[in-house]
């Protein structure tokens, strides 16, 4: 395998995000509409601004929430931010009983995300953590069989809905992990069923069955790797991937600062070395603490659970503020396509860290208004009122997205779908 030796322009100003066009404005009849008053607004980013919608499974099923969360105040929160939902997909939880799967309540979330005009990815359909309790009992043989079948059934259930797969999760540490319920070491580093196999058949081995699993179930998918190790090992292991022939749409970069924001050259770096293979690059799994920071000689972020972690005034500064710089950072580099924040809320959070954009009583933060402010101010187009010239056109700009253009009542759609210059055509439909 050959890896080019490729340059990327990193471009504080966001050139690479933004689009302008000259839209010719026609009636329902194809007439231009010229010299007439229209109003044009961005109905949707290009750029995958995400997070987890965990929490929306119990409202969506008319369930309470596990957290006591206002679920119908934050949804409204994350809806106008977001445009792109993780679910969970963790075996042990969505498969507790074998041949028992949660399908329908994760389906029917899923639909929910995609009525309400989002992208939406399952997440992770192979991992060693929070797996299956029942597989201890089987042979390797027989783990890979229902672990391959596991795969088939979820990718093709959510085919339409979910087309989007953190494939296989953290493989870099996959066939030397010793850490189970509880993340307690147990005796026997064999205890896992997952590890199990992946020690079997090898880092690259298993990656390509798992792949060619979800590939097979649906050949349109974006399948991502993903994982938290920004080592060289991560990179040997896609080299190794690659070479081998394991077609991988996107690679997913976890980002849990949890001892601190990486700053922006840290994080430029990192997206470099990375991007280097030509894929896409998700920032899956990205964290920023509005409290005290964990200590720095922690190695293993699990180590760390205590009490009680809560949010501080001094905190959410510091939270809001590093929060415009790693999104600022991550869109001025033209590889990176998505983010993928890992919580609203604090409620629940994730080893109790105070990450949320949100408290628990569901108020925002300084870094939800921070981050709004971006995607739906600084980097969108509110409703604007044009006026065709004589030949019906206007000149619109923007970010990568979808756009209308509306008046009296009809409306048409376009999108600014690269930068640069483009002549779009619409006509107006009542």
């Amino acid at each position: 395998m050959v890896i080019e030796d490729r340059s990327f322009i990193v471009d504080p100003q966001l050139a690479h995000r933004r689009g302008s066009a000259i839209v010719t404005v026609r009636a329902a009849d194809g007439q231009p509409l010229a010299n007439t008053a229209v109003t044009v607004a961005q109905r949707k980013h290009r750029f995958l601004f995400g997070c987890i919608g965990f929490e929306f499974i119990e409202l969506v099923n008319g369930q309470p929430s596990a957290n006591g969360e206002d679920l119908e105040k934050m949804a409204k929160l994350w809806f106008d931010v977001f445009n792109f939902a993780t679910l969970p997909f963790y075996w042990g939880n969505f498969e507790p009983e074998r041949g028992k799967p949660d399908t329908q309540r994760v389906l029917k979330t899923a639909k929910w995300f995609q009525d309400n005009g989002c992208l939406v990815k399952g997440h992770p359909l192979a991992w060693h953590t929070v797996t299956a309790d029942w597989l201890l009992g089987l042979s390797n043989a027989e783990i890979v069989d229902v672990q391959k079948a596991r795969i088939r059934r979820e990718v093709t259930d959510f085919k339409g809905v979910i087309d989007a797969w953190d494939v296989i999760n953290e493989v870099v540490i996959m066939p030397i992990f010793d850490k189970y319920d509880g993340f307690e070491r147990r005796a026997s580093t064999h205890d896992n069923g997952i590890t199990r196999i992946s020690r079997e058949l090898g880092r690259i081995g298993i990656i390509r069955e798992m792949f060619d699993e979800a590939r097979a179930a649906n050949p349109g998918a974006t399948l991502l790797l993903n994982d938290f190790d920004m080592s060289a090992a991560y990179e040997c292991l896609i080299e190794g991937c690659l070479e081998a022939g394991v077609r991988i749409d996107a690679l997913g970069l976890q980002s849990h600062m949890h001892q601190g924001y990486w700053g922006e050259e840290k994080t430029l770096a990192i997206v470099d070395r990375f991007a280097r293979y030509g894929l896409p690059i998700h920032f899956t799994e990205s964290t920023l603490l509005s409290g005290h920071l964990m200590p720095p000689e922690i190695v293993d972020l699990n180590d760390y659970q205590i009490p009680d972690w809560p949010s501080t005034p001094e905190g959410e500064a510091r939270q809001a503020d590093e929060m415009v710089r790693h999104y600022r950072t991550l869109l001025s580099h033209p590889a990176v396509e998505a983010i993928t924040y890992w919580g609203l809320s604090d409620a629940g959070a994730w080893l109790g860290a105070p990450v949320g954009f949100v408290r628990a009583d569901a108020t925002p933060k300084r870094s939800y208004d921070a981050l709004r402010s971006l995607v739906k101010g600084d980097w969108w187009l509110a409703p604007t009122t044009m006026t065709t010239d004589d030949e019906g056109r206007l000149a619109v700009s923007g970010f990568l997205g979808d756009y209308e253009v509306a008046v009296t009542g009809a409306t048409a759609s376009f999108a600014l779908d690269r930068p640069g210059d483009q002549a779009v055509d619409v006509r107006l439909d009542r």
